[in-house]
């Protein structure tokens, strides 16, 4: 599939803000229909009856849709979805409904072979859409972002660029090496946690001969990069001494290779990037304080995966295009990868859904389905969170009942996030892909309690 396919994100898919600071707009977004992934704003004033034929879902349509399948209501701050005896039913968050019972939407609402995402503000999704290419795929969200990266390029800044591993922080530098000056010059690229221990200094600045035992001319990484980019990943990674060295090569424009006698002139931009934040480095000793002042500003942030779900199913068609593998895709598979958090993000979505493709091949599977990923995949703590297959609900206006207790590892798993967050429970909840509210009920039925929502 190679042409653009124009069907979000700093926040999670419940509370995305307004782009461009329009108001916000209650709806569904959807992201799939009988197979094929799309990203279409669905908005919801008050409630929406959803069906085959129904007018707001326009020429997509959906055979395994009932005619009046399910009303979706938003009471301003919960999506509750009642099933209307549906002939293939309605799952909400993995869960089936019970006909006439209405239930709270978190994440992900299935019905027939499409899925639709709860989300407070749809706009984002009606002014971008999610482009779609041969090489990327691009939701709101990083549309905003990589505007902003090429403004940055354009100007002639520096740009750090922070993100959680797996995000696609390599694809923001080299948007920012084509959008800049120096497009026409090399962009080299170096994971500066992966270097050996003692060998940073002869990478980055190259060596002469005679600099040490069976050195020869070699030049860095800085020489290479000379009239274009260089991409420091990880770049807090560097011992101090080599961080001296190179903020001063940085001010000076010079290059002085191991062994050497004479200074190079190079003309270098740089971008770094790293999944610490470089304050706390700087606070922690980690990185040279006037080292942060040349490159850690400008800053990108890169939203995970995880919030920006309708990128997902597009996601998916790709990496089995990569695979080559011509293999049809339930709709279970699309829900299954959406209830996950996906810790590993971009890079762990396409090593899970090849795993599973190939798994699904060598039984000679007609299909891809939810059995084939693996119980782990995604999973921030062990398997994700399991809610009970048909529990107890709450209808709007009534408190929630308990239901039945969850199992000693799943607690375990909520007290090893929250500490690994300081017990904050909007940070935890991101953490583990569900809404804070989600978080916090869970926390009461395990008598667990949280510090804050900063």
């Amino acid at each position: 599939m190679e042409h653009d396919r124009s069907t979000l994100q700093q926040s999670d898919a419940r509370g995305r803000g307004a782009d461009s600071g329009e108001a916000s707009v209650p709806g569904l977004l959807r992201v799939l229909c009988a197979g094929s992934a799309m990203a279409v704003a669905l908005p919801l004033d008050g409630e929406l009856l959803l069906g085959r034929g129904a007018a707001s879902l326009g020429t997509d349509q959906d055979p395994r849709m009932s005619r009046s399948h399910a009303q979706v209501r938003y009471d301003g701050q919960r999506f509750w979805v009642t099933d209307q005896g549906s002939q293939n039913g309605t799952f909400v968050d993995g869960a089936p409904l019970v006909a006439g019972t209405p239930r709270e939407a978190q994440r992900v609402i299935r019905m027939g072979d499409s899925l639709f995402i709860p989300c407070a503000d749809v706009g984002p999704v009606a002014r971008r859409g999610v482009v779609r290419t041969r090489d990327f795929v691009r939701g709101p969200a990083m549309q905003r972002l990589l505007d902003q990266v090429a403004r940055t390029a354009e100007h002639g800044f520096t740009l750090h660029i922070h993100g959680e591993s797996g995000t696609g922080k390599e694809g923001v530098a080299r948007a920012f090496h084509e959008r800049g000056p120096r497009a026409s010059g090399p962009f080299v690229a170096v994971n500066c946690a992966a270097i050996p221990q003692g060998l940073a200094e002869r990478l980055l600045f190259g060596a002469r001969r005679g600099a040490f035992s069976g050195a020869d001319d070699a030049e860095g990484y800085l020489q290479a990069a000379d009239g274009g980019t260089l991409f420091l990943d990880e770049v807090a990674e560097l011992e101090l001494a080599v961080q001296a060295k190179l903020l001063r090569a940085l001010e000076t424009r010079e290059v002085l290779p191991l062994g050497g006698s004479k200074p190079r002139k190079v003309d270098v931009r740089v971008c770094s990037a790293g999944n610490k934040d470089l304050r706390a480095q700087v606070a922690s000793g980690r990185m040279r304080e006037d080292l942060y002042f040349r490159l850690g500003r400008p800053e990108a942030g890169l939203p995970p995966l995880r919030r920006r779900p309708e990128e997902v199913p597009f996601l998916v068609e790709r990496f089995l295009e990569e695979l080559g593998a011509r293999l049809p895709v339930h709709v279970g598979f699309h829900e299954a990868c959406l209830l996950r958090a996906w810790p590993g993000n971009v890079r762990e979505l396409r090593v899970e859904v090849r795993s599973a493709a190939q798994e699904a091949l060598l039984h000679e599977a007609p299909r891809l389905e939810a059995r084939h990923l693996s119980p782990t995949a995604g999973a921030v703590f062990g398997p994700p969170l399991a809610e009970p297959q048909v529990a107890p609900v709450a209808t709007p206006g009534q408190a929630a009942p308990r239901g039945k207790p969850l199992d000693e590892a799943e607690r375990a798993r909520l007290e090893e996030a929250l500490r690994a967050h300081g017990g904050n429970v909007a940070a935890t909840a991101r953490a583990l892909g569900m809404h804070r509210t989600q978080l916090r009920r869970l926390l009461e039925r395990h008598g667990l309690a949280g510090s804050g929502e900063g």
